[in-house]
Parts: structure tokens; C-alpha cells; sequence
């Protein structure tokens, strides 16, 4: 048989300029991040994140290409190509080490990007007749490392204006705010799924408040802090790993936002990062079946069509068929 000597689809091009703004944006916030704000990771890590992550997608995209007999994808396209491919892997290693507190093992960190990177190949289901990943990858890598090192935690929420006052620690959630909100509006077209995340959010926290007794305003006040506007615009909004059309989206967002209201009154902490491994898990399996359904109501099709070709069909009269049966007569 032929080999396949073509690459695989490349991202929509409105995909590719919201994927190289995502960068730039994390980018830049990480260096201020380091310089200005306050972050407490040391500051080799982000590169060693980098490295881990740039060197694993590479690695995974060869094997796979070896696989299934096409060129990889960092080929063919010049230095943009490469640039654009690794796209990804530098929002997913930078995302990794600005969220994840580990102390001073990084191994874990490294452990933690190398499984965020590796689940694209790994955990897929069938969309539009191609396997493509469905949990998201930093997400993921996070949610990995908190069930496998309880003594790990999130970043600290004050980190990221840490070392600033007013008014900066109010400019800096303003402009992230701003900026995540016209990417998601202009080009990942994600305004839906923050709609149905913010929206059942603030419903759960009231819901909480008067189910569990639990402060109301207390449960409002984090969708002020710079974390969940990150959250919010970076992370639940991966293009890669949420539905595209308005009201799957919305139910992708608020089905995080419940998920994270039933897991917060259960006290399980880091609610916000399961809460989207279920739900891009929950959306996995359910690509999954409608693939399998969709399969076995063409192989019933095949089946009927292959049984309506085996009946024979009446005789023709001049046939051979025709004349016997007439001269039966």
C-alpha cells in the first residue's frame, strides 16, 4: 500500500494568529510576572518547562508521523511552520509552571509538562473524521500533579501582584481582562462558553451560599481575582479542547461551573481544575459514542443494501430465466 506523503490538516488560520496571541500574551506575563508582579517560582524553571515541553511535542509528532507514513508537521512550513507548531507546546509549559507550586522539586514539574504535552496523543476521540485530543492539556497536567503529590498546590492566587499596590493590582486583572476578552470575541469565537462558565458560576455561589450556609459574597469575590480572569480567558477557552458551536459551549462552560459548585461543597479543594478534567472528559466519551453509533448504523445500512443485492429480482421475459419458465408453462 502507499504511504501517505501528505501532512495532516494544519489550524484554521483565525486558530494559528489566536494561538501565536495566546503565546505573546503568556509570554510577556511571565516576564513581567518574574520582573515586576511577584511570581514565586525560580525563574530557570519556566525555561527548563520550555525546553521539557518543546523537546516532548517534537519527540511525539515524530514517532507519530513514523506511524502513519506522512512527513511531521514541523516540516514543509520554514522557520514560521516550526514556530507555529511548537505554538502549543510553549502556552502549555508556560501555563504549566505559572499555576503549579511544587516547592523545589522540579521533576514534578518536568513529570507534570511532559503528561500535559503527552495526552494529546494520547486521550483522543473521533471529530470531523480525524482523532484530535479532548482534555486539556495544562488543565490536565495540573489535575495529574495535585491526585499524584498531595503535597503540591496551585500558585498562590496573590502572586500575580504580589510586589505591586494600587492602582496596578487593579490595571493588571483590567488589562488581562480586556485583551482575553477581545482574542475570545475576534478569534477563538469562545464568548458563549465564557457566558455559561461566569453565568452558572455566580448561580452556584449563591446556590452554595444558601444550600451550605457558606458566604455568598465570599463565593462571588473569586471572579474578581487575577487567576479566574486567567482561567477564564486562557485556559477553558482552549480552542483545541471546547465545542464551537454557542449552545455547546455554553453548556461546556456552565457544566464546569456546576461541576465546580458540587465539588467545592464536598471540600474537595482545587475544584476548578477537576471540574474541567471531568467535563472534557464527560465530552471525550461522548464523541466517542456518537463515533460508535454513527458506525453501526452505516454497517446496518451496508448490511440492508448487501441483502437487497442477494434477492433475485423477477425474470425477464427473452431471458434464459424467461424462456425456461415458459417453457415450464
Amino acid at each position: 500500500m502507499a504511504e501517505k506523503t501528505n501532512n495532516p490538516p494544519r489550524h484554521d488560520p483565525k486558530v494559528v494568529t489566536a494561538l501565536r496571541r495566546f503565546a505573546l500574551s503568556m509570554t510577556v506575563f511571565n516576564i513581567l510576572g518574574y520582573t515586576v508582579l511577584g511570581f514565586e517560582q525560580p525563574w530557570l524553571w519556566p525555561l527548563i518547562a520550555l525546553a521539557t515541553g518543546y523537546t516532548a511535542e517534537i519527540g511525539l509528532e515524530y514517532i507519530s508521523a513514523r506511524n502513519e507514513g506522512r512527513p511531521p508537521r514541523f516540516t514543509g512550513g520554514g522557520a514560521r511552520g516550526f514556530m507555529e507548531f511548537l505554538l502549543p507546546a510553549h502556552i502549555t509549559s508556560l501555563a504549566m509552571n505559572m499555576l503549579i507550586y511544587v516547592n523545589d522539586q522540579v521533576l514534578v514539574l518536568i513529570f507534570g509538562v511532559l503528561v500535559a504535552v503527552g495526552t494529546k496523543w494520547v486521550l483522543r476521540a473521533p471529530v470531523r473524521g480525524r482523532l484530535r485530543h479532548f482534555m486539556n492539556p495544562s488543565n490536565f497536567g495540573i489535575a495529574v500533579i495535585l491526585v499524584l503529590f498531595p503535597w503540591a498546590s496551585i500558585a498562590p492566587p496573590y502572586h500575580f501582584t504580589e510586589s505591586v499596590s494600587n492602582p496596578i493590582d487593579w490595571i493588571v486583572p483590567g488589562v488581562i481582562l480586556f485583551f482575553g476578552t477581545m482574542l475570545n470575541a475576534k478569534l477563538t469565537n469562545r464568548m458563549w462558553l465564557i457566558i455559561g462558565w461566569v453565568g452558572v458560576f455566580a448561580l452556584q455561589a449563591v446556590v452554595r451560599g444558601l444550600i451550605l450556609d457558606t458566604s455568598i459574597p465570599g463565593g462571588l469575590a473569586m471572579m474578581t481575582g487575577v487567576a479566574f480572569i486567567l482561567f477564564t480567558n486562557y485556559m477553558i477557552t482552549d480552542p483545541g479542547t471546547s465545542p464551537s458551536k454557542p449552545l455547546s459551549q455554553f453548556a461546556f462552560g456552565g457544566g464546569v461551573a456546576l461541576v465546580y459548585g458540587v465539588l467545592t461543597g464536598m471540600s474537595i479543594p482545587y475544584g476548578i481544575f477537576f471540574a474541567t478534567a471531568i467535563v472534557c472528559l464527560i465530552r471525550g466519551g461522548f464523541l466517542w459514542s456518537l463515533y460508535i453509533v454513527d458506525k453501526a448504523r452505516e454497517q446496518a445500512k451496508a448490511q440492508e443494501r448487501s441483502a437487497a443485492a442477494q434477492v433475485p429480482g423477477p425474470a425477464v421475459a427473452g431471458s434464459p430465466a424467461g424462456e425456461k419458465e415458459v417453457a415450464a408453462v
